[in-house]
């Protein structure tokens, strides 16, 4: 059973609409869907929105996407729970634009955010849901791309990733990851 959402990204306003941020929007998404605390905690090094009708709190690491392990393992210690326990959505610029994919464990793919946390909390075993961004056009160019926003274009096809991954967590609240992985696995384009 998911006790933690964990959305990925950077803080601030600067990186509020990057590419580098979808995992903070959909956390911002299931939170609203949810009906979660309007006012959040700031505990674990996130900011924590409590959702007492799921049982679930929903996390926004305050620490840097390259520092994520800090605040999933504080989350872990300060709510005495186990990595199977919790969901890190983020996102995956091996996957196209428009692509989830809902896995229960896995290695990093080179992402650094996912990196640290498994360095932190020693092990690839916790779910996760990879948000596809797909690649730029030069590999050199990755670090700008990340931090990037989305394009006009971009932003139609991302609205509807971010309500198709929150109609996947929501699946996984009530059903768990297991029976919601083929309603998960899709695209939306």
């Amino acid at each position: 059973m998911i006790k933690a959402l964990i959305g990925l990204g950077n803080p601030g306003p600067k990186y509020k609409d990057t590419r580098h941020n979808v995992g903070f929007m959909v956390a911002d998404a299931v939170a609203k869907a949810i009906k979660c605390d309007k006012k959040y905690k700031e505990k674990a090094f996130s900011h924590i929105y409590e959702c007492p009708d799921y049982d679930l709190i929903i996390a926004k690491p305050q620490t840097y996407m390259n520092l994520s392990g800090n605040a999933v393992l504080n989350i872990l210690e300060d709510y005495s729970l186990k990595p199977q326990e919790i969901l890190v959505v983020y996102d995956d610029l091996d996957l196209p634009l428009g692509t989830i994919r809902l896995r229960t464990k896995g290695s990093s793919g080179g992402h650094n955010g996912i990196k640290s946390i498994i360095n932190l909390i020693k092990t690839e075993e916790f779910p996760r849901l990879k948000i596809g961004i797909g690649r730029p056009a030069r590999k050199e160019e990755v670090s700008d791309y990340v931090l990037s926003p989305f394009t006009k274009d971009e932003k139609i096809v991302l609205d509807k990733v971010i309500a198709t991954a929150t109609d996947c967590i929501l699946n996984v609240l009530k059903y768990g990851i297991d029976k919601s992985m083929s309603s998960c696995n899709k695209s939306v384009i």
